[in-house]
């Protein structure tokens, strides 16, 4: 995670100070690494450059040390001392991955601070500056004209763009779309929350899947348990950063070996619960039809509604059943789970009987799919507002053709993770 902090342009004037009021001569630092790595290779693809930092054998934040640095119009000073540490004692140059470094835009333009300046200390460390990829905080920049000159001119001398912290604060996709860049790294709080609550969970996988389409990779970081590990896989981020893989420590073919053996055995993991978490489900299913399938026998027969939809209303998520006509007017009210009978809160949209759903997706795919029990795509209900899917099927009765229609609350089956096929 970028130790960059927001620096206004006023940031930069000379403040005048001694050497002993300086934050570079009053601190020590030393540069430390984290791997980075693709699941998908299954090894190490480069490493994020941080720094520890210590006031007479004392550890300092680097964030509270940056704050000092702002405060002091020393910001630039210290960023390019901290950039030329990393570059030197960085040890990778032979081997073919990255190195990420946390740079502040506003403080490149800086005339001490260049990136001329940046890119030939790269060539004499060795290291191209394709190799190098500058992680800017998006909202880093109080001049968006500046920003995008700025990431121009990196382009044009060889280095590569991520935006850092994506996700938090005002982060947004118009900015995103403009920079265009190569790697998008999501704020940690995203997969924390994702852990946490099913909903965020689903946003991660839809921010990962839109980023992902509009051309750039995505990294997740801060990746520190198998239960977020799982939950980054799911996503199919392309690059995965964290302390279960490896914590920031000088670079050594030791800790390669340890953080490539580590993301293999996530991965190995990972793909055993996937396996077992597949089984379960299509049991799930398969009881779920064997249900719908009884309930439609029993209405055909000319058996109550209720009665009919009994067992399958036992079931895990299953919330609702409604009976629609062949012109999509539902038949009665609705026959609910017990468990759905003491709702909290007034709804006047829950007594249904005669409401016409003949525009619903659910009502057409069964009389277009006849033989099938059909899924919808999940939506939010009417008679409860909380994210449904609706299972439905026609059958003849003694009243002509009608629709089955079953409600299913998707979050509520295997913690929010069952993925309904188009059709049981």
């Amino acid at each position: 995670m970028s130790s960059v902090v927001r620096l206004s342009r006023r940031s930069h004037a000379r403040t005048g100070l001694n050497p002993e009021s300086s934050v570079i001569h009053s601190h020590q630092f030393q540069s430390v690494y984290q791997p980075i790595l693709s699941p998908t290779h299954q090894k190490l693809v480069g490493y994020e450059a941080l720094v520890r930092v210590s006031r007479r054998h004392q550890p300092v934040s680097p964030v509270s040390l940056f704050k000092r640095a702002q405060e002091l119009g020393q910001t630039a000073e210290l960023d390019k001392h901290l950039l030329h540490l990393h570059l030197a004692n960085y040890s990778a140059q032979a081997s073919p991955v990255w190195l990420f470094l946390n740079i502040n835009p506003d403080t490149c333009v800086h005339p001490e601070a260049s990136l001329e300046r940046l890119a030939a200390q790269c060539k004499r460390n060795g290291i191209h500056p394709e190799k190098v990829v500058l992680e800017l905080v998006e909202t880093a920049s109080d001049d968006p004209d500046a920003l995008m000159e700025f990431i121009h001119n990196a382009r044009t001398l060889g280095f590569q763009i991520a935006i850092d912290d994506f996700g938090m604060g005002d982060s947004n996709f118009e900015r995103l779309w403009r920079i265009n860049p190569l790697i998008v790294k999501l704020d940690r709080s995203l997969l924390v929350n994702a852990e946490n609550n099913n909903r965020a969970r689903l946003l991660l996988e839809s921010l990962v899947r839109m980023i992902r389409e509009s051309g750039s990779l995505v990294l997740l970081e801060g990746i520190e348990n198998g239960a977020q590990a799982r939950i980054a896989l799911a996503t199919e981020a392309d690059l995965l950063q964290g302390f279960l893989f490896a914590r920031p420590a000088a670079i050594a073919d030791t800790s390669v070996e340890k953080s490539e053996s580590r993301l293999r055995s996530v991965v190995t993991d990972s793909s055993e619960w996937t396996l077992q978490d597949h089984r379960d489900q299509e049991n799930y299913l398969r009881l779920l039809r064997f249900e719908i399938m009884d309930a439609c026998h029993g209405l055909a027969r000319g058996n109550d509604f209720r009665h009919s939809c009994h067992r399958l209303l036992e079931l895990d998520g299953v919330k609702r059943c409604f009976l629609l006509d062949g012109n999509g007017v539902q038949q009665g009210n609705l026959a609910h789970a017990s468990q759905d009978l003491n709702r909290g809160k007034f709804n006047p949209l829950y007594h249904s009987a005669g409401a016409s759903w003949s525009h619903r997706e659910y009502f057409r795919n069964a009389l277009e799919r006849p033989q099938n029990i059909n899924s919808s795509r999940p939506y939010v209900a009417l008679p409860d507002a909380k994210r449904t899917i609706t299972l439905s099927t026609s059958l003849p009765t003694q009243s002509g053709v009608q629709v089955l229609c079953v409600d299913v609350h998707p979050d509520e089956v295997f913690h929010g993770q069952m993925t309904f096929p188009s059709t049981l």
